[in-house]
């Protein structure tokens, strides 16, 4: 067993509703887990590793919910900046067709390490193209190099334009295929044990780049296995909502029930464009949307405000980190 204390930190924050800030505060780890909490004076007093931390201030680390650390690498792309999501999507799909391995874990150590500069200590990820033999595998070996707590999630696109898609045909995979690696995702990295450094979860890209059979399949795979949740886009624009009347006969929201993509082991990405009922779904439901864009923050933020104000819908959560492809506005609310 190994011990760490930190003690003699100007101020402790524990962030538990009700709890006053600490002064002169310390904690006591063991075997990585936080064992005790409090007053410096009030810790054991010896460890394997102690850190003097006067003049500094302790809290928990951010939790980042939403990420496409790959993109870290086309940020400033002309002609991507400022564009609405489809154009967005449309102007880089080439570029990021060209994605290598080297690519995927030099993209993820990059944008982990920005994440980890400025007090972030745990983020997932949604790394849902795989050309030219790429793996999730980059990714994982990236976190564990850095040392940082990682759920990524194995992403997909299987509809391509051809089929009436957004992607390029040459950026999606078949269906067979994508669960095929899920599966082995889940076997190889998957840790469903308490304190886990590396969890998988499961996350076809969006209602306009996957099938429907791939939504509810990937959904019985996850649910096959212990913790691997499911993560997907949902209600980020108006093209989006368009599109999942037109080709679904549903809004978004009401598509991803339909498709059993509600309950505690579902987080959405962006749900920006819902109305009173569907926010009322998602409290009932115990979903959480998390990761905000920051081309709609705005809209997000005052959805947020109307789930906390209402009584019946205080389930409901929200909080995260806009796309890595250009300019980004963190948003970081819990309700």
């Amino acid at each position: 067993m190994t011990t760490v204390l930190i003690r003699n930190a100007d101020v402790l924050l524990t962030m538990v509703a009700g709890q006053a800030p600490i002064h002169d505060g310390g904690l006591f780890v063991r075997d990585n887990v936080i064992e005790q909490i409090g007053p410096s004076d009030a810790l054991p007093q010896t460890a394997d590793k102690v850190v003097d931390a006067r003049g500094m201030i302790v809290a928990p680390g951010l939790i980042n919910t939403h990420h496409h650390l790959y993109q870290t690498l086309t940020r400033a792309v002309p002609g991507a900046n400022d564009q609405e999501l489809f154009d967005w999507l449309v102007r880089l799909y080439p570029i990021w067709g060209e994605l290598t391995q080297e690519a995927v874990y030099t993209s993820a150590y990059i944008g982990m390490a920005e994440m980890i500069l400025t007090g972030c200590t745990t983020t997932t990820d949604h790394l849902y193209l795989y050309p030219n033999d790429c793996t999730i595998d980059g990714e994982i070996k990236a976190a564990v190099d850095l040392g940082m707590r990682f759920q990524p999630t194995r992403g997909s696109m299987s509809l391509g334009r051809s089929k009436g898609g957004l992607p390029p045909d040459h950026v999606v995979q078949e269906e067979d295929a994508i669960l095929k690696d899920c599966q082995r995702a889940i076997e190889q990295w998957h840790d469903p044990k308490p304190y886990a450094m590396v969890r998988i979860g499961l996350a076809p890209c969006s209602p306009f780049s996957v099938t429907t059979d791939l939504m509810i399949e990937a959904a019985k795979l996850a649910r096959t296995y212990d913790n691997v949740l499911l993560h997907t886009h949902v209600a980020e624009t108006r093209d989006e909502e368009q599109f999942c009347i037109e080709r679904f006969g549903d809004r978004p929201a009401a598509y991803m029930e339909r498709v059993g993509w509600t309950g505690h082991d579902v987080w959405w990405a962006h749900a920006i464009y819902l109305n009173d009922d569907e926010i009322r779904m998602l409290a009932e439901t115990k979903d959480a949307c998390r990761d905000k864009d920051w081309r709609g923050a705005l809209p997000v933020v005052q959805h947020a405000a109307r789930v906390g104000d209402r009584e019946d819908s205080r389930d409901a959560r929200c909080g995260g980190q806009g796309r890595a492809g250009g300019r980004r506005l963190r948003v970081e609310r819990h309700l």
